[in-house]
């Protein structure tokens, strides 16, 4: 644990709690910030995070804040009490045991993940919010976002639950990245075309470059989930879009031929791109690049965009 003392919106995104949620528990039950600097607002100590540790994880698995918090006043070690509070008083789990793995990724991850677990919507939103504010879309979906959705994923294939983690996480990260493109709206046409393969329902990945080329001031238009491909070639022909990313999550919707109907259109796009895994490399069709990753999609995205604008202004 860290020795130096932390804001309160830091220890929030420890715990994966939202910071009216520390708020409450330091009015109520006195687990506020202990060190104080005159001239400054107060700050939490490693051994106020450990007792909020406690306080979390009790009131975690069933216990009533008023108990959690008198275990957690009481801890005269938090750490060494934390390990035997939590094991006397640890229920049977509700959901198959354990937590949402996220692999290596940072404390914000870990802070959602258990946020999640929670089905906690302020503290998961609040994170999400945060991050995206500090390190923007891309760092946010790659460091945060992929990581806890990854283990969710990873969690319901080895224990067939978490559906109602995986609902609720969703549409968190869809709002966020609503208010995100919301928040800086480019001007100028819509030069980016996105859609999902036909059948394909999974939309986040293709949200979140709609936010992320929002952030960068690219226009696009979203058609988002099961857009089958005569509707794709009739938005293509009747737009004319400088590029169209066709996002597809799994191989059952991955369909080349969807890809060759996009590049055979009579306003045919300059770039197109087949995002995400469900698409082989070597079924591709020529002239279809295959982004690695979502800042590839973007950078691409904002080249064609500007070599389209520069050919215009020419």
């Amino acid at each position: 644990m860290a020795d130096e003392a932390l804001s309160a919106g830091a220890v929030a995104r420890r715990l994966g709690v939202a910071v009216t949620t520390l708020r409450t528990w330091h009015q109520r039950y006195g687990l506020g910030p202990s060190e104080h600097i005159p001239g400054h607002h107060r700050r939490y100590t490693p051994a106020d995070l450990a007792r909020l540790e406690i306080m979390r994880r009790l009131t975690a698995e069933g216990v009533s804040p008023a108990e959690a918090a008198r275990w957690a006043r009481q801890a005269p070690d938090p750490v060494s009490t934390d390990v035997i509070v939590h094991t006397r008083l640890r229920p049977p789990s509700r959901d198959g045991g354990g937590s949402i793995p996220v692999g290596r990724a940072g404390p914000a991850a870990r802070g959602l993940a258990r946020a999640a677990m929670r089905l906690d919507a302020a503290a998961i939103s609040e994170t999400i919010a945060h991050t995206m504010a500090a390190n923007g879309v891309v760092a946010t979906w790659e460091g945060l976002l992929r990581p806890v959705l990854a283990g969710i994923g990873e969690r319901h294939a080895a224990t067939a639950g978490l559906i109602e983690v995986e609902h609720l996480v969703s549409r968190c990260v869809s709002e966020a990245f609503a208010a995100a493109s919301r928040a800086k709206v480019p001007t100028g046409p819509a030069r980016i075309l996105l859609s999902c393969a036909d059948e394909e329902q999974h939309t986040l990945p293709l949200e979140a470059l709609a936010a992320a080329l929002a952030e960068a001031g690219v226009s696009y238009r979203m058609l988002g989930a099961r857009v089958p491909v005569a509707a794709l070639v009739e938005a293509v022909t009747r737009t004319g879009p400088a590029a169209v990313v066709l996002w597809s999550h799994t191989r059952a919707t991955a369909d080349p031929a969807q890809l060759s109907a996009v590049l055979a259109a009579p306003r045919r796009p300059l770039l197109v791109l087949a995002a995400g895994p469900g698409w082989r490399a070597d079924t591709l069709p020529a002239g279809v690049v295959r982004p690695v990753d979502l800042a590839e999609a973007v950078s691409l995205s904002v080249a064609v965009r500007d070599s389209l604008d520069q050919s215009t202004e020419g």
